[in-house]
């Protein structure tokens, strides 16, 4: 086994060259927002589609046009609307009088990175033609089915304060995102940066220093972290507390109307061994676990009225599952 974890290590080392470049420049352009960078940098690595949220001006589709210049790879912008239709999103059968026949012209959705910004502006017919892309990586137009190029990762913005002209994406969808991070406001040094970067200069332009296939190969090496039984059982322990905490000795009654579900157990598996390539080691510990849980586990769940009455919040609820159960 130390030999395995030895090789584990090794490539580990070797495939996150490419890996720190690429964090690197995204911070040449982005200050601050480490763990928005560090979630960005998660999903792209497990395959795992983010949203963010926060107010405007937080520099959230800076970041996702700054991931997509800095890899060699197709990218594409959707602002979402309350009137924009599914077939703006995947595309639409396009009919030739000349011959009556029809040739299918393919969406924004066909690109490797998508930016879905302010998703929650887009009815429920252009979500659900969203869900399959995020889930099956494939679409349908017509009687025809279309695959996705690889990698393909949509990354969303909303905002959580001006509702008007919203529409509150569905469970189901919501689900389906990998990490939810929330992005607040940088500290005064980080706005004074940001002062000087960007309000006064011209900022340099992003060198996109990682290509497809050093992407497909960082994934492989990922998804080869060694996570002991110890951490498989925590990880599953952290989850079924979430959904059945008295059983576990916690106190939630009243609090939680959904727990976590399955995909969250595997997304948290995940997370914790993109968290362990980016710190450079071939293993997860409990750490990496705590650290990803609530970027995968806030928007997994539901709170009750009365939950939010005594304005108790997702995060409060993991933080005191985290507290709860036993660390390897």
């Amino acid at each position: 086994m130390q030999e395995d974890v030895r090789v584990i290590q090794e490539k580990v080392e070797r495939e996150s060259v490419s890996v720190r470049a690429l964090t690197d420049e995204i911070r040449s352009s982005i200050v601050g927002q480490e763990g928005m960078i560090r979630g960005l940098l998660i999903g792209l690595l497990t395959g795992g589609h983010v949203l963010l949220e926060g107010v405007p001006g937080l520099a959230k589709t800076l970041a996702i046009r700054t991931l997509s210049s800095a890899i060699r790879a197709d990218f594409m912008r959707i602002q979402f609307t309350p009137d924009l239709l599914p077939a703006d999103l995947t595309g639409t059968m396009i009919y030739s009088p000349r011959d009556g026949s029809f040739t299918t012209k393919k969406g924004p959705v066909f690109t490797n990175l998508l930016l879905a910004d302010e998703i929650n502006r887009a009815p429920a017919k252009v979500q659900s033609a969203l869900l399959e892309a995020m889930q099956e990586h494939q679409v349908t137009i017509g009687e025809e089915t279309f695959k996705l190029p690889d990698p393909f990762l949509v990354l969303a913005t909303q905002n959580p304060i001006e509702q008007e002209g919203t529409y509150p994406l569905p469970e189901a969808q919501v689900d389906r995102f990998m990490l939810k991070i929330r992005v607040d406001y940088p500290d005064r040094d980080e706005e004074k940066l940001i002062l000087d970067r960007w309000g006064l200069a011209e900022p340099e332009p992003v060198k996109p220093v990682m290509s497809p296939e050093e992407i497909s190969r960082a994934r492989g090496a990922v998804a080869g972290v060694y996570i002991d039984e110890k951490i498989k059982n925590y990880i599953v322990d952290i989850v079924t507390t979430t959904r059945r905490g008295s059983e576990a000795g916690l106190d939630l009654e009243g609090l939680i109307q959904y727990g976590a579900s399955p995909r969250g157990t595997i997304y948290l598996a995940k997370g914790a061994q993109a968290h362990a390539f980016l710190s450079g080691r071939g293993y997860v510990t409990p750490d990496d676990v705590k650290e990803v849980s609530p970027d995968i586990l806030r928007h997994r769940i539901l709170i009750t009225y009365e939950a939010e009455a005594e304005e108790v919040t997702s995060e409060d609820i993991i933080q005191r599952v985290l507290n709860h159960v036993e660390v390897p």
